[in-house]
């Protein structure tokens, strides 16, 4: 088989022509440094993803959190993680780097705040 890519190891960003089977990669060719393999393998094997999103928040001035994973799951869950975000809740005061869900779907991954958000005074 046949797949063609683009290495996202380093800001080259390299086009990768992959020839792999069922089991292994057996050439990879566009790459101009070790790092394009690596992603080849990858991404063609055990492709991964790290996931953006909001959650809902109260007591701030917006209603949404901005929101990602703190390291890449696996692309087949990437919606159900989002599905879960979409019904988790934050409250505001926030900080950014607050983890929101801790080991969301047993992947090992936080979902944590991106953005910071004070609680809005009239909420008090």
């Amino acid at each position: 088989m046949k797949e063609d890519l683009i290495c996202t190891n380093c800001p080259l960003g390299c086009g990768l022509q992959v020839t792999y089977d069922k089991k292994k990669i057996i050439k990879v060719e566009g790459n101009t440094c070790k790092r394009g393999e690596e992603y080849a393998e990858k991404e063609i094997f055990h492709p991964e993803r790290i996931v953006t999103t909001t959650v809902r928040v109260s007591g701030a001035a917006v209603p949404f959190l901005p929101v990602k994973t703190d390291k890449s799951v696996p692309r087949e869950l990437c919606f159900k993680v989002m599905d879960r975000a979409f019904g988790a809740r934050a409250k505001a005061p926030v900080k950014a780097g607050d983890i929101i869900i801790k080991n969301i779907l047993d992947t090992g991954a936080d979902l944590v705040a991106t953005r910071s958000l004070k609680k809005e005074k009239n909420n008090a």
